[in-house]
């Protein structure tokens, strides 16, 4: 059940409810209130369009009061120069304090990427969180152990170079290439059977990385989890990553350091103008 209640009182029958419904179930005929028909409910998206572009918040759906939702207001809004500067200014950190972030504010930073896009707004993903530095550093050495265990066993490719050098990293020179020294990580995930597993990951985890860099945190992209776990999948239950999910990951914690300026890399991609 859709639960889909019009208010008779508010609503204004501008039909800007059924016009925007991206699968053209909400009916509207003439000056009636606009309908949803018992047999078309399975086909909604349960996207919220309709509770969310209501002009005079007349409409709830799935049991959500509009009175509920966040106000789009500009003053609440960054403008167009503070994000295009928020992108310019994004570096990827490889060094971090050795604090916690305030839970709370992870938590309220989930929640917010909860509303990322996902295909056909399945919104199947898996947000697998590492909120504290002393279950990191378990995890770490739970790591280390393991990979130490493997190459004496050979069980780690030459090629895979970072994994080979990264216990005597470590434990000699104090450098964590693993984990780059960060006391917090995310790793989202998404069923195999999702219509774009692998997409839905990435646009959830830039999501995330610029919030992070908005609330003065710092992030690097995950990659070497995906070598460590392709190499040893055994390690794969340490992080609770479900099964039949595709998986990518992000670091991120307090930066222990600053970058005053933005690099000059605005031509670092090739930018083409269709022309027919």
């Amino acid at each position: 059940m859709l639960n889909f209640i019009i208010n008779e009182s508010r609503c204004t029958r501008c039909g800007t409810c059924a016009q925007d419904c991206p699968v053209r179930i909400i009916q509207q005929v003439g000056r009636e209130i606009p309908r949803i028909q018992p047999e078309a409910e399975s086909q909604c998206l349960q996207c919220q369009h309709c509770l969310a572009i209501c002009p005079t918040g007349a409409l709830s759906i799935l049991g959500r009061n509009p009175e509920d939702s966040l106000r789009v207001t500009p003053e609440q809004l960054p403008t167009g120069e503070q994000m295009i500067n928020l992108v310019r200014s994004r570096r990827s950190i490889r060094r971090y304090k050795d604090e916690n972030v305030a839970p709370a504010l992870i938590e309220k930073m989930l929640g917010a990427l909860a509303n990322s896009p996902t295909a056909v707004n399945r919104r199947e993903l898996t947000f697998t969180v590492i909120g504290d530095k002393d279950r990191m550093q378990k995890i770490r050495e739970k790591v280390l152990a393991t990979v130490a265990e493997a190459l004496k066993s050979g069980r780690i490719p030459g090629q895979v170079a970072y994994l080979q050098a990264a216990v005597p990293a470590y434990y000699e020179h104090q450098a964590d290439i693993i984990f780059r020294g960060a006391p917090h990580a995310l790793i989202i995930s998404a069923p195999l059977d999702a219509p774009c597993p692998q997409e839905d990951i990435s646009l959830a985890l830039a999501y995330f990385e610029l919030m992070a860099q908005a609330h003065g945190l710092g992030t690097v992209w995950w990659g070497m989890l995906s070598i460590l776990l392709g190499t040893l999948p055994e390690l794969r239950p340490l992080f609770e990553i479900p099964e039949k999910h595709r998986y990518y990951a992000m670091l991120f914690g307090v930066p222990g350091v600053r970058y005053p300026r933005c690099v000059q890399r605005d031509d670092g991609a090739r930018v083409k103008t269709l022309r027919l």
